[in-house]
C-alpha cells in the first residue's frame, strides 16, 4: 500500500491517478483509494457547524477511513468497496471503488495520511510507503483557485476559500511531511 500525501492542490491526485494507469498497464492490479470520499456529507457538516471548514481533519470520517485501510490491509475479503468523492455534487459516494484481494498495489492518496494525530496517526503504519508531494506555495494557491473556479465558484469566493480554509488545512498538512517516506519535488 502506497500513501501519497500533501496539501491541497500540491498534485496528490495527479500524481496518483497516473501511477496507477502506468504502473497497472502492464496487466498487474492497481487500485487507486482517495480519501475524499471519506468526507462528511454536506448536510452532516451543516449540523455539526464545520460547513465553513470542509477539508479540515475533523470534517472527515477518520475512523472509517482507518478501518477501510485496515481491511485492505488484511486482504481476506473477495471484494473491499472504498467510498469516492463526487466533485459535480461536493459529496461523498459510497461503495464506488472495489478493490479486488487480487489487487497487487493500492495507491492510497488525501490529505492527512501523514498526520499524527488520533486517528489519522493509525494511517502511517497501515502503508508500506509514504510519499508526501511537496510543492512551492505560490503555484499551489494558483492551483487550487484554478480548481475551485472550475468547479463553479466565482474568482473571488474562489480566492477566499483557498486562501482561508484551503490555507489552515495546508498549514496543519505541511507540518506533517517529516513523516514521509520520499518527498516528490514536481
Amino acid at each position: 500500500m502506497l500513501g501519497i500525501a500533501g496539501a491541497p492542490g500540491a498534485g496528490k491526485t495527479t500524481l496518483a491517478t497516473w501511477l496507477a494507469a502506468h504502473v497497472g498497464a502492464d496487466g498487474g492490479e492497481v487500485a487507486y483509494v482517495p480519501m475524499d470520499g471519506f468526507h462528511l456529507a454536506q448536510h452532516e457538516l451543516v449540523r455539526l457547524g464545520r460547513a465553513e471548514r470542509k477539508g479540515a481533519p475533523d470534517t472527515f470520517d477518520a475512523y472509517g477511513f482507518v478501518a477501510l485501510l485496515r481491511r485492505l490491509r488484511r486482504g481476506d475479503e473477495p471484494v473491499v468497496y472504498a467510498p469516492a468523492f463526487d466533485h459535480g455534487r461536493n459529496e461523498p459516494l459510497a461503495g464506488a471503488i472495489g478493490v479486488p484481494r487480487s489487487t497487487k498495489l493500492v495507491i492510497v492518496e488525501g490529505n492527512y495520511l501523514l498526520l499524527d494525530q488520533d486517528p489519522w496517526a493509525a494511517v502511517k503504519d497501515l502503508l508500506d510507503d509514504a510519499w508526501y508531494v511537496d510543492i512551492d506555495d505560490e503555484t499551489r494557491r494558483e492551483r487550487l483557485i484554478a480548481r475551485h473556479v472550475a468547479s463553479g465558484r466565482p474568482p473571488a469566493a474562489a480566492t477566499a476559500w483557498a486562501l482561508g480554509p484551503d490555507e489552515r488545512n495546508a498549514e496543519i498538512i505541511q507540518a506533517s511531511r517529516e513523516r514521509a517516506d520520499y518527498l516528490v519535488k514536481p
